[in-house]
């Protein structure tokens, strides 16, 4: 174990917020506490070079391109970015394109790759005169429920340290420390396996087409998202416990082309496969999101299915409600905010959640030719006509599929 360097009780570096994490939610509330002066560390174990290439989710709704806006965060975006305003349904009945732009409140997504928005946020961060360590893992969370909170972290090189704060926003993500500093009886904890696996592709291939497409087949889902002039992101519905490596680079494009539908509507552009991986749709809320001065965000606090592309939208809500919450607190000697963050955010997840389990049951129909199979078909394809031909449902999908 290397030297320990204690920077508690006190000290003239002890950060007055301590955010573990550097994806879109604890980069988001760094800098908004940077813009109000307020001192701040972020904490981050992986390598800047991985975090700035680590390919996410890059569908941004209307509201977090707003928060971006309004904090001086989106020149990137702005510059870049693609809108999309509408998606594309195709089943065995028939593909109808949906132009969800033009419904509901006429919000559109903006198509930004969450690892551009990332560097961006990172320049802007140290712009700011941010503090932010790369390669350090924080190995435990202390007294996160008294006024002196403090982590001990290790550094890339070995070394030790122990940081005290006055607040600690848990930023990193479902599998990260934060979440299980809270007690198992200071929180609700909801949980739901979909019982639905994604094969989640990335090709080195242009888009087939100008909209989002989802394909509903007899072998299961397929979906289509563009990332970038040359990245599309592709999904395939597979079994339970699939080893990713099973599927040869012919086998992929085999699949995609017959659940697409590439016969009747023209061969998806192929290109070299560059990551391939399962994830299992599976949804989580803890409730409250905070505990002592322990504040949760994005996927630490709650794991939603990317059915919908919510999971980055949602982290940067809870990183603008909370660090609205943090500075109306130090800066205003205003508390109601920050002890109001779970229950200014939760209905929100809670909405969402629902839209993406709605989403999970629209576009993947159960296998078998048994009667209760056959049955659930027949509300699918009912569920994707009224979609297809009903006004007010068209004014749902919109509504919930863009916004928070």
């Amino acid at each position: 174990m290397g030297q320990i360097t204690r920077n508690r009780p006190a000290s003239e570096n002890r950060p007055t917020i301590l955010i573990v994490g550097a994806g879109p939610a604890g980069l988001v509330l760094g800098n908004l506490l940077r813009a109000a002066d307020i001192d701040c560390l972020i904490l981050e174990r992986q390598s800047r070079a991985h975090v700035e290439h680590r390919a996410r989710a890059g569908y941004l709704a209307a509201n977090t391109v707003r928060i971006l806006t309004d904090n001086g965060l989106a020149a990137g975006l702005l510059r870049n970015g693609q809108q999309h305003d509408t998606c594309m349904f195709r089943t065995d009945h028939g593909s109808f394109e949906l132009r969800y732009g033009s419904r509901g409140r006429g919000e559109v997504h903006t198509v930004y790759p969450q690892q551009d928005l990332v560097r961006d946020l990172i320049a802007e961060y140290l712009d700011r005169s941010g503090d932010i360590r790369f390669e350090t893992r924080v190995r435990d969370l202390n007294d996160v429920d008294t006024k002196q909170p403090w982590v001990t972290c290790e550094s890339a090189d070995g070394e030790v340290h122990q940081w005290s704060c006055e607040y600690v926003a848990g930023c990193d993500g479902q599998h990260g420390i934060s979440r299980g500093a809270v007690p198992a009886d200071a929180a609700q904890r909801y949980r739901r396996d979909h019982g639905v696996s994604w094969l989640a592709l990335l090709a080195q291939a242009p888009q087939s087409m100008a909209a989002v497409a989802y394909a509903v087949h007899a072998n299961g889902f397929a979906g289509h998202m563009a990332r970038s002039p040359s990245i599309t992101r592709y999904y395939l519905q597979c079994p339970r416990g699939h080893d990713p490596a099973s599927w040869s680079h012919e086998r992929i494009w085999e699949e995609l082309h017959l659940r697409m539908r590439g016969e009747l509507h023209g061969r998806l552009r192929e290109g070299q496969i560059l990551e391939r991986g399962v994830v299992d749709m599976s949804s989580y809320v803890m409730d409250p999101i905070q505990y002592g001065r322990l504040f949760l965000v994005g996927d630490a606090a709650s794991l939603i299915s990317p059915s919908a592309a919510k999971g980055a939208n949602l982290a940067v809500m809870e990183a603008d409600v909370l660090g609205k919450g943090l500075v109306a607190h130090l800066k205003g000697d205003d508390e109601q905010q920050l002890r109001g963050y779970s229950a200014a955010c939760l209905p929100r997840v809670w909405r969402a959640q629902e839209f993406s389990h709605w989403m999970i049951n629209l576009l993947h129909g159960p296998m078998g030719d048994d009667d209760e199979a056959v049955f659930l078909r027949g509300l699918q394809h009912a569920r994707l006509e009224s979609l297809r031909t009903s006004r007010s449902y068209q004014d749902f999908f919109a509504e919930n599929y863009v916004g928070i």
